[in-house]
């Protein structure tokens, strides 16, 4: 499919505070009445995580073990958008309790310990990780139009070039005081930079692989081991981009944790665990040249996320973490954590 379809995420916009909605009697109680009708009353319900994107909550019944999940509306698609993956791809993604769509709400069975918690720096596990992901990819390509019809955004390569101008003169109409405003000399670095990424783009394209879901926080810690089946969690911040992308983040993380350069045989081993599921649609080759350009372009699907996250929160959230889609726009101008140089 085209890149056609523009559902672009507001940087300006705002919405009433989730995290303090959920941290409220109010929403307890609803969320109450509708695990009581999932799966019967809870003995148990306390909040694991709230924060101004989601919130996630241990559930205790005579049943067993459940988690809970609500999304801000900005991101309430994940519940459509898991049914649809369990029906096309059920071995690699967790299973569904139950889901309120309209509500951005979800409840799974526990699963364990996510293998982040276990796996360390163990490159092995890194490697499966990121083959399973791209297995994942490559078995819901054929079916990206339904992904696209629970709610994922699509940014193909040849879409990059005009959605960073469109966010560029979002930044610049924020106010300069705004957490979430993106200072002038990092627009204007970016906005210099527009020629580099539109060859970006073209050497991503030119491969030809298919439009697919991107997880687009793919790690350890969103993925658990059921025995020796990887099985992909959060999906919030997911969009339909080309395949390559996805590996930003784990490449990103990875480097951190060992302090690797780019040149780093680790780094380039777990990359090549996911390429060598393309290797079929594309020259081995060709994967790795393309690949330093598409985790470049990768970015953009974190600038698109974070705004979509930074709508729902409040003045203190803002101050925290209102920074992050400008510092993803602007992390455009840097290298990428994995290249084949040499090679």
């Amino acid at each position: 499919m085209s890149g056609s379809v523009k559902r672009y995420a507001d940087i300006a916009l705002r919405l009433p505070s989730t995290s303090d909605r959920w941290s409220g009697a109010v929403f307890r109680s609803e969320l109450r009445s509708w695990v009581t009708r999932a799966v019967g009353e809870p003995t148990s319900l306390e909040p694991v995580k709230i924060r101004p994107w989601a919130t996630v909550w241990r559930v205790e019944t005579d049943h067993g073990v459940f988690f809970a999940k609500q999304n801000c509306s900005t991101q309430s698609y994940e519940g459509a958008l898991l049914v649809a993956l369990n029906d096309l791809a059920a071995r690699h993604v967790v299973p569904l309790t139950a889901v309120e769509p309209g509500l951005g709400l979800l409840l799974t069975p526990d699963q364990g310990v996510p293998l982040g918690e276990t796996a360390g720096d163990d490159i092995d596990a890194w490697c499966r990780v990121a083959a399973a992901g791209a297995q994942l990819q490559l078995e819901v390509a054929r079916y990206v139009e339904r992904l696209v019809e629970v709610g994922l955004t699509v940014l193909a390569p040849s879409d990059s070039v005009a959605y960073v101008e469109e966010q560029l003169d979002a930044f610049a109409g924020l106010p300069t005081d705004d957490p979430r405003a993106m200072p002038a000399e990092d627009r204007a670095a970016v906005l210099g930079h527009l020629p580099i990424v539109a060859d970006w783009a073209e050497q991503v394209g030119v491969v030809g692989l298919p439009l697919t879901l991107s997880h687009n926080d793919l790690h350890g810690h969103n993925v658990f081991d059921a025995g020796g089946e990887l099985r992909f969690f959060d999906f919030a911040d997911a969009l339909v981009t080309e395949p390559l992308a996805a590996l930003l983040i784990p490449l990103n993380a990875l480097a951190t944790r060992l302090r690797a350069p780019s040149d780093d045989p680790r780094l380039r081993r777990v990359a090549d665990a996911a390429l060598e599921v393309w290797s079929e649609h594309a020259p081995i080759a060709e994967l790795r040249a393309a690949l330093p350009a598409a985790l470049q372009l990768g970015r953009l699907a974190r600038v698109e996320s974070w705004i979509r996250c930074t709508a729902p929160m409040n003045d203190a959230e803002l101050a925290e973490w209102g920074s992050a889609a400008a510092y993803w726009l602007a992390s455009l101008v840097q290298p990428p954590p994995v290249g084949y140089e040499g090679t």
